[in-house]
């Protein structure tokens, strides 16, 4: 083509049906833009004509989730990397450009005059099988955690409207004999009527630890409360519906926790992220999911930047040496290394010791946790760049 560019930089703007695509050249003039297809053979289509523009395709999009996963999948497949331009980033572009109305076509002529004025996007890469499995699996846990959390606010709102004692007496979130309990009692009257030999028997039966303990909370509680509460047959069949689910629930966490244990496992390199003290098998299938190529982290400053444990300074007028929390990190890499730090302190250890120290300094709890997040991205770093196990002693240098 007589008129083809040397470079041309293509921003997208994904969506669950279809995206948007616009392409800008040098001078950031349009040379391209068109709705396209959430489809394998409309990406294809469009994909031809715009690598037919010039010599050198640059792509950005604005999502690397579940809608623009066949789009990235088929740019890898044909040779081409995309990077990933925040959606904050966009919106305060978007300003610098004439017109206030938002469409498609502009939030993708915004992304490619982005990508095209800025060189330091993050490029994304298209998971490996076990990445991607783990993604989904993840993904899928945390719904059904969320679910969860749900059903046993809304069965503790609704008993306390019939049986507040009885709500009071367990804590509904861990106790699964409760739960089991509420599927057959869930009003004072009927758990008076059953008595607490009856009620033990029955809880035994029903494969609950403690039975008698529990049967002597429910019974204490029922005898508290002697006055029925308006609504309280149509609620205890709710109560009895909502912990039957929540029970199904807790059966299907365990089958995925399975499964997401058997393939974490899988990974090369699963033992020497567990070899850390905090981090489990959910904990580290979602670190290989947020953290991605490891490759990519040069450093350990790298790993701890992307995952928002390295302050930035934040300087202004006379006030320097501001240091604050950056604003472009993953958020889901900082709760891992949140998550497994706070584990670490329960047991005796470097760890545990290292988090009183901090707290000897004068640090309050969760600056000391996010101190030891800071520190134990340095040690996972090294762990996996030598490949060993993690052992509470330094290695012992060998002698040349």
């Amino acid at each position: 083509m007589s008129d083809r560019r040397a470079q041309v930089w293509v921003g997208v703007d994904a969506g669950k049906g279809h995206h948007w695509a616009a392409v800008v050249d040098e001078t950031g003039g349009t040379l391209w833009s068109r709705k396209v297809d959430n489809d394998e053979t409309a990406i294809l289509t469009e994909l031809g004509e715009i690598l037919g523009l010039a010599d050198e395709v640059h792509w950005a999009v604005d999502i690397c989730g579940t809608s623009s996963a066949l789009l990235l999948a088929v740019l890898a497949a044909h040779g081409q990397r995309a990077v990933y331009v925040p959606g904050r980033t966009v919106n305060r572009m978007s300003g610098a450009y004439r017109r206030e109305a938002k469409t498609d076509a502009r939030d993708a002529y915004v992304i490619a005059e982005t990508a095209r004025q800025r060189r330091d996007f993050t490029a994304i890469a298209v998971p490996a099988q076990l990445a991607a499995d783990l993604a989904l699996l993840t993904a899928h846990r945390s719904d059904l955690v969320a679910d969860r959390v749900r059903m046993i606010n809304r069965l503790r709102d609704v008993l306390t409207g019939v049986f507040p004692a009885l709500e009071r007496a367990f804590d509904y979130s861990a106790h699964k004999g409760a739960l089991v309990l509420l599927t057959g009692y869930q009003t004072p009257a009927a758990i008076r009527r059953r008595g607490r030999a009856r009620l033990t028997a029955w809880l035994a039966n029903h494969s609950v630890r403690g039975a008698d303990d529990a049967a002597a909370t429910a019974l204490e509680a029922a005898q508290a409360q002697q006055t029925a509460l308006p609504g309280e047959d149509v609620a205890a069949q709710i109560v009895a519906d909502l912990a039957m689910q929540i029970l199904a629930l807790d059966d299907r966490l365990k089958r995925i926790d399975k499964q997401i244990r058997e393939t974490f496992r899988s990974h090369p390199q699963a033992g020497i992220i567990e070899s850390l003290l905090g981090m489990g098998p959910v904990l580290g299938a979602e670190f290989i999911v947020a953290a991605g190529d490891l490759a990519a982290y040069t450093d350990a400053g790298h790993l701890a930047s992307a995952a928002g444990l390295a302050p930035v300074p934040r300087d202004s007028g006379r006030r320097t040496s501001n240091l604050h929390r950056p604003k472009r990190y993953s958020r889901r890499l900082r709760r891992v290394f949140y998550m497994s730090a706070q584990t670490s302190i329960i047991r005796e250890g470097p760890n545990r010791d290292f988090y009183l120290k901090k707290r000897g300094e004068g640090c309050k709890h969760v600056q000391a946790v996010i101190a030891l997040a800071r520190r134990r991205t340095s040690v996972l770093w090294a762990l996996l760049r030598d490949n060993r196990m993690f052992t509470p002693a330094p290695p012992v240098a060998q002698a040349a």
